[in-house]
């Protein structure tokens, strides 16, 4: 397209190896021309989908220059180069001005910009096809097959969602701008939160919503009501989902998000009859029994038909390891979109192929919440995973949870962002009523009196916050957790 001059820069390139130099030049000739172009085009290619290492180079200082409202074109290249003695390395004078004398119209553009992408796509395929069988041919390999299979996986999923399977080092620059995108989405957002709300008004402003990429723990002993709250969060946020399509044409989650939620003790028929009693206000254990009104069911069905749109997806397999639920997981994200994942409960999982003989249960569960931590990055969603607490809690007189009572505690509690306890003290009360006409019972009954139908949530770790207490309401026969009324006596958002 540029003539000989052009093909003798280019000619020690392989051929065997994809990439469209003439896109390349085209695609930057374009932008020279006409800096409006970069925003059409940015959110198609990067620097590093290049293959041409001058092209690499112009792409990136181009994209610096405009970014920072500046002008891009071939004379104020040629003055940046020459000071930083670069511009051999550009190709000199001679191919800036063959770039901007052969610059296509700018409406071609993103046509450019997608060829050029596409070519990038190819390389990392090829790539990543080179790393896989030299592992499954290598015979002193000790990682098994299916093992590799869910690392080739995850290598693919990222090359199809963020068009790299290594990220590599990131700029403070890049990372700043990142933070301050944050920063700014959550002034603007309702409630000021940078992460996704739950729909519990005290424990968003504690927490600042679920965050991307974050492990947060939920714990407590049974009958606590930690799959409630996790069912109730999940169910706020997949019924407020909402999704638009940007200035590039791609569609990002606004509001609330897809939710996948891991059931490993409770059937997705379980689940589904606790969120239709959340939503119809008729009591589980009635749906089960079907002792029921003819009023009450129809508030099922039209509660039923209702929800049934809500983007959340159950996965009830008992005993999943930790790969295989990675792997659903991304398979979820690629053809759905993934916003949030539920696991009920974390010591349910299993290792996978990685444990043998000599593991021991705190070594399996470390493994269990690294991959938690890291499939939570990798998808930059936020990971919900309950936990069990020992039963050191029960030999208490103040039975509030504290981080100790973790089982495997140590693992849980270092690979966590968050970790918080739900605790409700009307449960102990209630198994302590003393006989019946007895100073100690009326003394009973009006603690049962303040404590009826409220909660607690202790948040016992936070690395993006203040630790401290949120008080909610519990409905036991709708298992629904809520905000508490400001003016109860039980005080909402205590301990901030």
């Amino acid at each position: 397209m540029l003539g000989d001059n052009v093909i003798s820069i280019t000619d020690r390139l392989s051929q065997d190896i994809p990439h469209d130099a003439d896109a390349e030049q085209a695609l930057l000739g374009a932008l020279l021309f006409d800096n409006e172009v970069y925003h059409r085009v940015s959110g198609i290619v990067q620097a590093k989908h290049f293959y041409i290492p001058m092209n690499v180079k112009i792409y990136e200082t181009v994209s610096k220059l405009i970014e920072q409202g500046k002008l891009a074109d071939a004379i104020i290249l040629k003055n940046r180069f020459s000071k930083d003695n670069e511009l051999d390395d550009i190709g000199g004078v001679e191919y800036l001005a063959l770039l901007l004398d052969n610059a296509p119209p700018g409406s071609t553009a993103p046509e450019y910009a997608k060829l050029v992408f596409d070519m990038a796509m190819r390389r990392e395929l090829i790539r990543l096809s080179d790393d896989i069988k030299t592992e499954a041919t290598n015979p002193a390999s000790e990682t098994d097959a299916r093992e590799q299979i869910t690392t080739a996986e995850s290598k693919l999923y990222n090359l199809a969602e963020i068009g790299g399977t290594q990220s590599g080092f990131v700029s403070f620059e890049q990372a700043l701008i990142k933070s301050i995108e944050m920063a700014s989405a959550a002034y603007s957002r309702d409630g000021h939160l940078s992460g996704t709300a739950t729909g519990l008004i005290d424990l968003d402003r504690q927490l600042g919503g679920m965050h991307r990429s974050d492990l947060i723990i939920l714990a407590g002993r049974p009958s606590m009501g930690k799959t409630s709250l996790a069912t109730n969060i999940a169910f706020n946020i997949a019924k407020k989902f909402k999704r638009e399509r940007d200035e590039n044409g791609l569609e990002k989650t606004v509001d609330g998000g897809v939710v996948g939620f891991f059931s490993l003790e409770m059937s997705s028929e379980q689940l589904a009859t606790r969120l239709l009693a959340e939503h119809s206000g008729v009591p589980s254990h009635k749906i089960r029994r079907g002792d029921i009104s003819m009023e009450q069911y129809e508030h099922i069905r039209d509660a039923a038909d209702e929800i049934s749109r809500i983007p959340l997806h159950i996965d009830d397999t008992g005993g999943i390891s930790i790969g295989a639920m990675s792997a659903r997981a991304r398979r979820l994200k690629r053809m759905v979109g993934l916003d949030m994942i539920v696991v009920d409960y974390l010591q349910l999982l299993t290792g996978g192929a990685g444990m043998n003989a000599n593991t021991n249960r705190v070594q399996e569960v470390s493994m269990i919440t690294q991959g938690l931590k890291a499939l939570a990055k990798e998808l930059d969603i936020p990971v919900l995973a309950l936990a069990q607490l020992s039963r050191q809690v029960e030999q208490r007189d103040d039975k509030r949870p504290q981080l100790s009572d973790l089982r495997e505690s140590g693992s849980i509690e270092q690979d966590a962002d968050v970790v918080m306890f739900v605790f409700r003290e009307e449960y102990y009360v209630a198994r302590s009523e003393p006989s019946e006409g007895t100073d100690e019972h009326l003394k009973w009954q009006e603690d049962m009196e303040k404590l009826h139908g409220k909660a607690e949530v202790i948040v016992g770790k936070q690395r993006h916050g203040p630790i401290g207490t949120v008080k909610l309401s519990f409905n036991p026969d709708l298992t629904k957790f809520g905000n508490l009324a400001p003016d109860d006596d039980f005080q909402s958002g205590g301990g901030y």
